[in-house]
């Protein structure tokens, strides 16, 4: 017996439904739209500031910074995209829903990170191969400005979006975040490596171009790799899994848990279980008992969307 309920039956039915969980789509999307507000008005600003200041300080480290943060503005135009279809409902085309478009929508985003940070990793890297390091130019006092003004900033937006994108449970805006948090790792680099070529290495202006695209492709792989195993319905982390395992083994008249599932299906995951009761039971009380688990998963367990119950006998 299979039990086969889905949400939208029980929304219909009247029950299992709090006023919270209709609101919560409507609400991610306005809180996605201030965070991408926030965070383009304030790459805007700073891709201008860095930019003038790189080309007016001659520093080829805060030129790349400036370009790391025009990509910034690009990327949460991207995040922004992938969160609004993502909270689409299931129609016709798609009967599963619209979430793993969120992950494309960081495979993306990875890409061009790691684009971004290997266009920057190779200026740096021909200006350190082609030696003459005397003829290089020294960098002026407000690319330093600059690279301070950068850390502070960038830093406050990976603590803002990184809360934002953990209210919305959104894989998109936490790396976006993240993105966010290598723009001022980078900024630092530009400020080692600015301060050593002033005083007297001007090398060090490129070798900081070098480790700010090693920042950028480290976290370019690990928002790869994330929204990759949210695509391919890699399963719940153990303690995830143990933790619904307990709520159904504590469900009454549950007497065993003969196979228990689950997946990941973009931010939301999918549970199939089998469990197993009194072989005896009238037919309607145990499909009372799965409805119970069904119910009780789906309205405890907030990223749950779907569960799969399947009835066996249990003999003594």
């Amino acid at each position: 017996m299979k039990n086969s309920v889905t949400k939208r039956e029980e929304k219909e039915a009247g029950f299992g439904v709090s006023l919270n969980e209709e609101k919560k789509p409507d609400a991610d999307s306005h809180l996605a739209e201030r965070v991408s507000a926030v965070s383009i008005a304030g790459n805007v600003f700073l891709s201008a500031f860095k930019l003038f200041a790189g080309v007016l300080g001659h520093s080829s480290a805060m030129v790349s910074d400036a370009i790391h943060s025009l990509s910034d503005v690009i990327t949460t135009v991207i995040a922004l995209v992938g969160v609004k279809i993502s909270k689409k409902g299931a129609d016709a085309g798609h009967p599963y829903g619209h979430e793993r478009f969120e992950c494309i929508s960081s495979e993306i985003l990875a890409a061009l990170l790691f684009v971004t940070g290997l266009g920057i990793g190779m200026t740096g890297m021909r200006t350190i191969l082609a030696g003459n390091y005397e003829e290089l130019t020294v960098p002026g006092i407000l690319p330093l400005v600059a690279a301070v003004v950068s850390i502070i900033s960038k830093e406050w937006m990976f603590h803002y979006t990184r809360a934002c994108a953990k209210k919305m449970n959104s894989s998109a805006f936490m790396a976006d975040a993240w993105h966010h948090r290598s723009d001022a790792l980078s900024s630092i680099g530009s400020l080692i490596g600015i301060a050593g070529a002033r005083a007297g290495f001007p090398v060090l202006d490129s070798v900081a171009a070098v480790v700010i695209c090693l920042f950028i492709l480290k976290v370019a792989v690990d928002i790869f790799r994330d929204a990759t195993r949210k695509l391919t319905d890699t399963a719940c982390d153990e303690e995830y899994t143990q933790q619904v395992r307990e709520f159904i083994e504590g469900q009454k008249g549950v007497r065993r848990i003969d196979l228990l599932q689950t997946r990941m299906f973009g931010e939301k995951v999918y549970v199939d279980v089998e469990i197993a009761v009194d072989a005896h039971m009238e037919l309607e009380d145990a499909h009372e008992i799965a409805e119970r688990v069904h119910s009780g998963l789906e309205n405890t367990f907030d990223n749950i969307k779907h569960v799969m119950v399947h009835v066996n006998p249990y003999e003594e």
